[in-house]
C-alpha cells in the first residue's frame, strides 16, 4: 500500500512475517507534515496486522535517511498553533512506534538530522551503514530538540544528547553512535547493512509474538506520559519557530542548501 503525495510517499508491505514501511521525500527525505502524519497511521496499521510479526523502518534512496523537519512547512508557520500542530508530528511518529507491540528495526542507510535521530532512536534495534552520521541541529534555527529529545536521550543519555543538543552543526559520526548505543550495529556499505536487517527480521519473524510484545512493554517502561509530554514539548517549539531569530535562520539555511 502506497500512500502519495505531490512530492513523496509512505509505503507499506507484509511479506513472511515481515512489515516494511518505507518513506520517501526529495529533499533528503525531510519530513513535511503530511508525510508524518500518514509514517504513524502506517506504523499503527502494521503494528495491528496479524500478519506482520517484525516491522523494518526505512527511508528510500542510498545518502539520507532523514534530514528530519521540512524548512518549507517551518517557513510557513504563521501562528502558534499551525507550529503545535506540525511539531506534534513527530510526536505522533515516535508515540506510534513506542506503543506498537512489535519490535520495530530502524535501516539507516544514510545521514540523519533532527527528527530523523528522533527516529532511530524511537526504533527498537538500528542497523547502519557506517556512513550514517547523525546531528541534532534544531537550536542552529533557534529551536531544539524538544520533541525527539526524551526518545534521543532514553537511548543514549543524557550526556550523549547534551552532545548533539549543544553543539547543534557538529556531525556525529555513526560508530560514535554505535558506541553509545543510538546503533546497534554498523556496517561498511549499504548491501551488508540490508543483509544484517534481513537476517535479524527474519529471525524475529519465527520469534514467540508474545514474548516479543511483553519484552517491548519492558523496554518501553517508564514513558507511558509521553503523550502528554511530547505534546507539551510540540507547542514549546511551535511557539519559537515564530521568531525572528529563527526564521532569518532557516532562510539561512535554505540559501546554503
Amino acid at each position: 500500500m502506497t500512500t502519495k503525495h505531490p512530492e513523496g510517499y509512505v509505503h507499506t508491505s507484509i511479506e513472511n512475517g515481515i512489515g516494511k514501511i518505507e518513506f520517501y521525500h526529495p529533499s533528503s527525505n525531510s519530513l513535511p507534515g503530511a508525510i508524518l502524519t500518514d509514517l504513524a497511521h502506517a506504523i499503527n496499521d502494521v503494528g495491528t496486522d496479524e500478519r506482520a510479526k517484525v516491522i523494518v523502518l526505512q527511508s528510500a534512496g542510498e545518502r539520507s535517511f532523514c534530514a528530519g523537519a521540512s524548512f518549507d512547512e517551518l517557513i510557513a508557520i504563521s501562528n502558534e498553533v499551525e507550529g503545535h500542530k506540525f511539531f506534534s508530528g513527530f510526536a505522533l511518529v515516535i508515540n506510534a512506534m513506542r506503543k506498537c507491540h512489535k519490535f520495530i528495526i530502524a535501516r539507516v542507510q544514510g545521514k540523519a538530522v533532527g527528527g530523523g535521530v528522533g527516529i532511530i532512536s524511537a526504533a527498537d534495534y538500528a542497523i547502519a551503514v557506517d556512513t550514517a552520521s547523525i546531528k541534532l541541529s534544531e537550536l542552529a534555527v533557534g529551536i531544539g530538540p524538544f520533541v525527539v529529545g526524551p526518545a534521543v536521550e532514553r537511548k543514549i543519555g543524557v550526556s550523549a544528547f547534551s552532545q548533539l543538543a549543544i553543539d547543534a552543526t557538529e556531525w556525529r559520526s555513526a560508530d560514535w553512535a554505535r558506541k553509545r548505543g543510538l546503533y546497534s550495529e554498523i556496517h561498511t556499505d549499504i548491501a551488508s547493512t540490508d543483509e544484517a536487517v534481513s537476517v535479524l527480521a527474519n529471525k524475529l519473524a519465527h520469534a514467540n509474538p508474545e514474548a516479543m510484545t511483553q519484552l517491548k512493554k519492558v523496554f518501553w517502561e517508564g514513558t507511558e506520559n509521553w503523550d502528554e509530554l511530547l505534546t507539551k514539548r510540540a507547542a514549546i517549539s511551535g511557539k519559537l519557530v515564530l521568531s525572528e531569530f529563527t526564521r532569518n535562520a532557516i532562510h539561512s539555511f535554505k540559501k546554503k542548501s
